[in-house]
């Protein structure tokens, strides 16, 4: 990579699953990178290999509250992600995606900086329209105990395109389809992981309702792929653009294959559905294929060998 197109780039929520990967990948590409993390739900472990980097910094941060940096990027994926999570403290979940984005558009107004927002399938809600294609407004509950996540995420999307329209600040918005891969947090109740760690043990896998409900799972390395594509797209699209894998498994299916890659004697277990648990839930991409050139290319199976090979040596070192 020529010298005069590094950047430097600030990514928000950069020691979590999406965000460790995007570092790594950024440093790896000749960029100098700005960690800024928390911790509430980012692991120092999934950056420590970056640490000693003479171009990563890592800042330990709440995105709440406002920063002085002088980045030519960022990428704004701080924000609890998985419903565990982000309903143990929803208050501070829809903060992060509210306050979280202010600072983050303010500070890209201040210093010229082109601002990307990782945003969520979650704004579709429980779909009426399926696939979801981006011109589809979403179903979503916005008293309901997902609407922390589903909302502050909705509101970060219009607090972007207000600033976009207002002050011709330079945006991209990315709706994340459900993604995985190593570095997920074990204990995050996200179906791949709960699924794999219940296997790996030997446990009952924990199937809610009958099982029939989809998901696309997108591997992380296609999704982060997306997001540098988004990025470095032009300035006349803003998105929001759909990043996720469009083929459908219905969760049974994804328990059976969990159990026959582990080789697994865990049973499966039936409990009731959740709140507002979506039914279906799969991206219409053809808008990232026309104008990213971007589709996945890991297929489930695959993907899920990496991630359970994660897990496997993380049970084995604890």
């Amino acid at each position: 990579m020529p010298m005069n197109s590094s950047k430097k780039i600030l990514v928000t929520g950069g020691a979590g699953f999406l965000g460790s990967h995007l570092c790594e990948r950024l440093l790896q590409e000749g960029h100098s990178v700005i960690c800024l993390d928390n911790f509430f739900t980012g692991n120092k472990q999934n950056i420590l290999t970056l640490l000693n980097h003479p171009a990563f910094t890592l800042i330990e941060h709440d995105v709440c509250e406002p920063i002085d940096a002088d980045p030519d990027l960022i990428y704004n994926l701080a924000c609890p992600a998985s419903p565990i999570h982000y309903q143990c403290d929803p208050v501070k979940t829809i903060k992060t995606s509210v306050h979280g984005a202010i600072n983050m558009l303010e500070l890209a107004q201040k210093k010229g900086a082109k601002i990307l927002q990782a945003s969520t399938s979650e704004v579709y809600g429980d779909p009426h329209i399926h696939p979801q294609p981006e011109s589809y407004w979403g179903n979503v509950n916005p008293i309901g105990i997902r609407s922390c996540y589903d909302e502050g995420k909705r509101c970060a999307e219009t607090l972007f395109f207000d600033f976009h329209r207002q002050f011709g600040l330079n945006i991209k918005v990315a709706r994340i389809f459900n993604t995985y891969g190593p570095r997920m947090h074990p204990n995050d109740g996200r179906v791949v992981s709960n699924f794999i760690v219940q296997a790996l043990k030997n446990e009952p896998i924990t199937i809610y309702g009958e099982g029939t409900q989809t998901r696309s799972f997108c591997y992380v390395e296609d999704l982060i792929e997306g997001l540098i594509r988004l990025m470095q797209s032009p300035e006349s699209f803003t998105g929001p653009v759909n990043l996720g894998n469009p083929v459908e498994f219905q969760i049974r299916e994804l328990a059976e294959l969990v159990l026959e890659i582990t080789g697994s004697r865990s049973k499966l277990v039936h409990h009731p559905l959740p709140s507002d648990d979506p039914k279906q839930r799969k991206p219409d991409i053809s808008l990232a294929k026309s104008q990213l050139g971007w589709s996945p290319k890991i297929p489930l199976k695959e993907g899920l060998r990496a991630t359970i090979h994660y897990f496997d040596q993380l049970l084995i070192a604890h």
